[in-house]
């Protein structure tokens, strides 16, 4: 096992990663002065795969664990869904000090947090993701959302969990779909942040594919330690750590104008590629450096080509996200494959330039 720690004062926390950890939740939950209740959300798929090793970890160490379920799937990232488990957790007489466990992928992971910081005004949370993207990307840092409508993400808060705990057995149950779905983000760390990661990728990325202990547990370390640093410097999304969002301003885009029909990584993969051509196209970045890129993403299976979607569905989207400031939209550009940055001066004409030559 091998742990990385998120600095942030009195809210710092720690993230495990490793094999086997499912059944240590509940002593390390203990371990940070919790006892009593404990409050597990999960989706109904996850529960039959992983909810009974946490189940008994968190009764050997004292705890009695109530588990709400959810169906699986982006749809029910909702506030119709938030508003359910509020009414389920005030049944199970959770309190200000319950811990509420997030069991699951991306999804239950933002939905869990958003319950978990607005439930009483706040009560400790602790992810436990089962997917690779969430161990690399979703589950560290404290973002927390639902979706509104087509809308990813809009209604949310940033609120910390008091721990992270990645299990890479649990990759062992993913589709081959959901194993590049989580390899987007790696690569998109490495991308941003990270040369030496990237150069690993473009070598190695296969044995990850193939869900490798060794090479799982390297890319999980790595990707979630590039992320760590960056949430220390910028916890609120304020500055550095925009450039985490490197790929999601056309790939959130294309996800909302999809209906969610692409999985997350598909479009931020998408995204990558052409935040890539944009760099290219203002001078900024080498043609041999978008072609190690699509590589890459190519050798995780991953597409890179703007599936067949309306144009102004696209650009609709786009000028509703989040990042939108002052009515600019902002994108994460890069000058070398590790060396990304801001800007909010980019002609929309070239943007749609590049998504038509995409498609």
């Amino acid at each position: 096992m091998r742990t990385i720690k998120v600095e942030l004062a009195e809210r710092s926390y720690e993230i495990r990663v490793g094999a086997g950890l499912l059944s240590r939740v509940g002593p390390w939950i203990n371990g940070l002065g919790f006892s009593g209740k404990a409050v597990v959300i999960t989706d109904t798929t996850v529960k039959k795969l992983y909810a009974a090793s946490l189940l008994a970890g968190l009764e050997r160490a004292g705890f009695t664990p109530t588990v709400l379920e959810v169906p699986p799937g982006e749809a029910y990232k909702s506030l119709e869904t938030a508003g359910r488990l509020y009414g389920e957790m005030t049944a199970a007489r959770a309190e200000r000090l319950t811990p509420v466990i997030a069991l699951g992928g991306g999804v239950i992971g933002d939905l869990t947090g958003f319950v978990a910081a607005t439930y009483l005004r706040g009560v400790p949370l602790v992810q436990v993701p089962t997917t690779l993207l969430a161990q690399v990307d979703s589950s560290i840092g404290g973002k927390t959302a639902i979706d509104h409508g087509r809308l990813k993400n809009i209604v949310g808060a940033f609120y910390q969990p008091v721990q992270v705990v990645a299990d890479i057995d649990t990759l062992k149950t993913l589709s081959e779909a959901e194993v590049a779905n989580g390899l987007a983000e790696v690569i998109k760390s490495a991308a941003v942040g990270d040369r030496d990661l990237f150069d690993y990728l473009y070598l190695n990325i296969e044995q990850a594919k193939e869900l490798r202990p060794a090479a799982l547990e390297n890319v999980v370390v790595a990707s979630a330690g590039i992320k760590a640093d960056i949430v220390a410097a910028d916890e609120r999304d304020e500055g550095p750590r925009e450039v985490l969002n490197y790929g999601h301003t056309v790939g959130h885009a294309v996800e909302a104008a999809s209906g969610f029909s692409l999985k997350h990584g598909q479009a931020v993969s998408i995204g990558m590629v052409a935040a890539a051509r944009i760099s290219q196209r203002m001078g900024l970045l080498k043609e041999s450096e978008v072609a190690r890129l699509v590589a890459v993403l190519r050798k995780a299976g991953l597409p890179v080509a703007v599936p067949s979607l309306a144009s102004a569905d696209i650009f609709e989207a786009m000028s509703r996200d989040k990042k939108v400031r002052r009515d600019r939209v902002r994108f994460v550009l890069l000058r070398s494959i590790g060396d990304a940055f801001i800007s909010d001066d980019v002609d929309m004409a070239l943007v749609e330039e590049v998504v038509s030559e995409q498609g």
